[in-house]
């Protein structure tokens, strides 16, 4: 990336992300003072008719109103601040009716940090509008002096800013030195101004994303939902893939078995000769249907890992590799069979990439163990340009599935190599 020209304390003010954050502010005073009127007033009464029914649909229908006054301030921020916040869980009565809507909302965390957000925001929108405005109306008049000084002499009646005065003295601010050094201060205002600025609205980050959002279980519970489909729909193209290998592999060789059995039985009699040959071809085609489902058994989950571990099945795989391979497993003890069998698939398919398309001379596997996580590094010195995403490499169906797990998986790999695939699996011995 190309660095500037000006360096950043020159450009800030002038840059347009310091001048959304700037109206931000400014929309934000007339704004919270709305907010916090209406949900004081609204929740007040309610609160006060508690003691009959009606407090309680006027409080639900408040707790309501700050849910969209909180609408409202999401879209100022994702507009103004690139501050993207989901909206919270929706809120959703048992059986329908108003009576569980209203139940549901007085129940719910969320419209209640939409009430505090209102309350919160409204003294912190009067200091940050008072600060920013008099920060940028005291720097940029004072930066531009110069330029409109002439105003006091021609239209005032003074000689400029009046910065002393009484009955019989006065200091005006009119003299070439005192009109630069005016300008200066207002220079120092509106280079600092920004950072201040900056300053302010990322407390106004922290309450969008802190209060408006949604809670941390419901997003918790979002993100399990979404793990959870993506082993479904891995557990689906697994059996798929298992079909299809059956199918296409060990299936039709044992088919076309049956018919050179078929034949040399028909032949045994009349044609030994030929009945051996039949024979003969048929033992092969056993043979590669045998190796073939041994295959098809050790992608799905080898023995040698059941019996002796990752270090032990990692090492078969990386026999198997193109490239010459070296395998470091130093783990005090077993991870449970799930994460296990991840960390194997996921060290097999990464050196199946390896093989196909990396052009390396050579190979390392490393797996370790750090506080309560498992880490796994395959290394080469391959061409590099892998990256999560890149249909060619599969890294993409990879980190689908080590996320799945709350895993992670990270690339780095330039063009012209070396490439270095990281994964990070929770450790559950």
């Amino acid at each position: 990336m190309a660095s500037h020209p000006l360096p950043a304390a020159i450009r800030a003010p002038f840059e347009a992300r310091t001048w959304r954050a700037f109206l931000y502010v400014l929309i934000g005073l007339p704004l919270s003072i709305c907010w916090f009127a209406l949900s004081i007033a609204f929740v007040s009464a309610g609160a006060g008719l508690l003691i009959t029914f009606l407090g309680v649909p006027i409080l639900a229908a408040a707790l309501g109103m700050c849910r969209g006054f909180g609408a409202v301030e999401r879209a100022r921020a994702r507009g103004l601040l690139d501050l993207d916040v989901a909206a919270p869980e929706p809120v959703r009565g048992r059986t329908g009716g108003a009576f569980s809507w209203m139940g549901a909302m007085l129940k719910s965390g969320a419209s209640w940090r939409h009430l505090l957000y209102a309350v919160l925001h409204m003294p912190w929108a009067v200091f940050s509008f008072s600060v920013t405005v008099a920060l940028w109306a005291w720097g940029w008049s004072l930066f531009t002096y110069p330029l409109w000084q002439w105003v006091f002499p021609a239209w005032v009646g003074q000689d400029g800013i009046q910065l002393y005065g009484d009955a019989t003295h006065a200091f005006y601010l009119d003299a070439p030195f005192e009109i630069a050094v005016t300008s200066a201060i207002g220079l120092v205002f509106v280079l600092i101004g920004p950072w201040v600025l900056r300053g302010l609205v990322s407390v106004d980050r922290l309450l969008v994303s802190g209060l408006l959002g949604p809670s941390r279980l419901a997003s918790r519970v979002t993100e399990l939902e979404s793990d959870r489909g993506v082993v479904v729909d891995t557990a689906a193209a697994d059996l798929r893939r298992i079909e299809r290998d059956l199918h296409d592999g060990a299936q039709a060789r044992l088919a076309a078995l049956a018919m050179d059995l078929g034949l040399a039985k028909e032949k045994l009699a009349q044609d030994p000769r030929a009945a051996a040959v039949l024979v003969d071809e048929a033992h092969g085609e056993v043979k590669l249907a045998l190796q073939e489902l041994r295959d098809l058994a050790r992608g799905i989950h080898p023995a040698v890992l059941t019996d002796r571990g990752l270090d032990a099945a990692l090492s078969a795989v990386a026999s198997r590799c193109s490239v010459p391979v070296s395998v470091d497993v130093d783990l005090p003890a077993r991870p449970v069979p799930a994460i296990e069998g991840i960390a194997y698939f996921t060290v097999s398919e990464l050196l199946q990439n390896v093989s196909r398309h990396s052009g390396a001379r050579r190979a390392w596997v490393d797996v370790w163990r750090t506080e309560n996580r498992l880490m796994l590094q395959v290394r080469d010195d391959g061409v590099g340009g892998a990256a999560v995403g890149d249909g060619g490499s599969g890294l993409a169906g990879l980190a689908e599935r080590v996320g799945a797990v709350d895993g992670v998986l990270a690339v780095d790999s330039p063009t012209g190599g070396p490439t270095t695939v990281t994964a990070e699996l929770p450790w559950r011995a």
